[in-house]
């Protein structure tokens, strides 16, 4: 990624962040990315994929601040996991899930929809790697998914709900493998 695509898709993010996939008009998102409209089109040659280039960036920086230096006590992972997803709830997304607002404002772009589909896979991977429980990907997903969704009405409550919910999960997981 180059200097000038990075700076699109950053401003890209937060403006779609800030003001939602159909409030702002394409002068308005020249305008976040700080480049011309021809740049702007250059690199972007839709507000489909202005969406798309603003959530890979979203994806990319979600996944560093969620899994970059997490403890090396595995049992400690999955919780070190969702107080982060807190910490970016509260400094990046407390209007909710920044790709199911992408779909639900296109509902019929294949390409967001997909975009959508692979990021939540790729972060339910990444939980069950760093925690070493890959029984319970599903489980981790929907814990995680719980924080993100009820956000905007629980806010912390709604990462303190998950733990008390992780806890009693791997309660009952580490008593099903002893039996």
């Amino acid at each position: 990624m180059n200097k000038t695509h990075e700076k699109i898709a950053a401003g890209l993010e937060q403006a779609f962040a800030k003001n939602g996939f159909t409030e702002l008009g394409v002068d308005g998102l020249r305008d976040a990315a700080q480049v011309s409209l021809r740049t702007l089109y250059k690199y972007c040659p839709s507000k489909e994929a202005m969406i798309i280039m603003a959530l890979e960036y979203r994806h990319a920086r979600y996944l560093n601040h969620l899994f970059t230096d997490l403890s090396a006590k595995r049992d400690e992972v999955p919780f070190e996991i969702f107080y982060r997803v807190s910490q970016w709830m509260h400094e990046n997304s407390s209007e909710g899930c920044l790709f199911h607002n992408a779909v639900v404002s296109y509902p019929n772009s294949e390409p967001i929809r997909s975009m959508l589909e692979r990021h939540k896979k790729e972060v339910a991977e990444r939980m069950t790697e760093a925690a070493g429980i890959p029984t319970i990907k599903a489980q981790l997903l929907l814990l995680h998914e719980g924080i993100v969704q009820s956000w905007p009405v629980l806010g912390e409550q709604a990462a303190t709900s998950a733990n008390i919910l992780l806890v009693a999960m791997l309660e009952n997981q580490k008593y099903s493998i002893a039996k």
